[in-house]
């Protein structure tokens, strides 16, 4: 039987992340093999994960990714056990690489996405490896892809972590894409939906459901002024207008410069650009929202 060093203990733990007892016993079992105490590590790390996975994870990252083009990106929400663990570089940068597998392979779900290949395993053994090196139990909670054709996609990342969104703008030239005035609106505006949650992205987005509610409570409030029932529908319908305002996208003032809504400034940036530039739609996730 080899003898077990310092200096394999060593190797062991830079080649795995494993604790410096952990690399010891691997390397005993495998009397000094390197290779097979890799394995026995990796069997250990499976038999750690299988026990953690009971273990609440109320912490965490929301990842973003977008392609170099611009025409896919993902938003991914992983999840840990302790604030700490969610702003390890190691955690958060797993998240991201997760993320980008999501926006090239387009799985239909969590356990599609676990199939997927990884760094030459499944995500699902990466997943196991990533728990055991450190040491918390992780759970992919949810992902969406976007991806557009005529246009280009913007992303914004704030509170380290905790929430971020993907912006999907339309136009007519590809160079768009390239051009830094368009690439700085593009920025601004995820920046936007990140600061002002909105309902929609414009009002025909709306769910007529939501409509309805809010008309019903405007005409509820209107009726409270005992004015006649013609100028309640007109007090109802003006709040209804301020409700498209606040809670639509295109029609929010934008937060740099009150003067003009997003929908004003995209034509100000496509007539910069000499194109037509559209907010189409967005997709944002907080941390640990249903």
């Amino acid at each position: 039987m080899a003898q077990v060093t310092a200096a394999m203990v060593k190797q062991l733990r830079q080649m795995t992340d494993s604790p410096m007892m952990e690399c010891k016993k691997a390397l005993v079992e495998a009397e000094g093999d390197i290779e097979k105490a890799v394995d026995i590590l990796r069997t250990m790390g499976v038999a750690k994960a299988v026990k953690r996975a009971g273990r609440d994870t109320n912490e965490g990252t929301i990842a973003a990714f977008i392609t170099a083009d611009g025409k896919r990106g993902a938003l991914l929400e992983l999840t840990c056990e302790t604030d700490f663990v969610g702003t390890n570089p190691k955690f958060t940068g797993f998240a991201a690489d997760l993320a980008e597998i999501v926006a090239e392979n387009d799985p239909a779900d969590v356990d599609a996405l676990k199939a997927c290949e990884m760094n030459g395993n499944t995500v699902e053994d990466e997943l196991t490896e990533m728990i055991h090196v450190i040491g918390e139990n992780m759970k992919i909670q949810r992902f969406q892809r976007v991806e557009v054709r005529d246009g280009a996609l913007g992303s914004y990342i704030h509170l380290g972590g905790k929430l971020a969104d993907i912006v999907t703008f339309k136009f007519d030239k590809p160079e768009t894409a390239e051009n830094e005035q368009f690439k700085t609106f593009a920025h601004d505006v995820a920046m936007q939906v990140a600061a002002m949650p909105s309902v929609a992205c414009r009002r025909e987005d709306v769910p007529e459901d939501v409509i309805a509610r809010e008309k019903a409570i405007y005409m509820a409030q209107a009726a409270d002024s005992g004015k006649p029932e013609a100028i309640q529908e007109r007090i109802a319908t003006g709040r209804l207008e301020k409700f498209y305002k606040e809670s639509c996208l295109v029609e929010q003032d934008f937060i740099k410069d009150g003067n003009v809504t997003i929908a004003q400034l995209a034509k100000q940036v496509g007539k910069a650009v000499d194109d037509n530039i559209e907010v189409m739609s967005f997709v944002r996730y907080a941390f640990g929202e249903e």
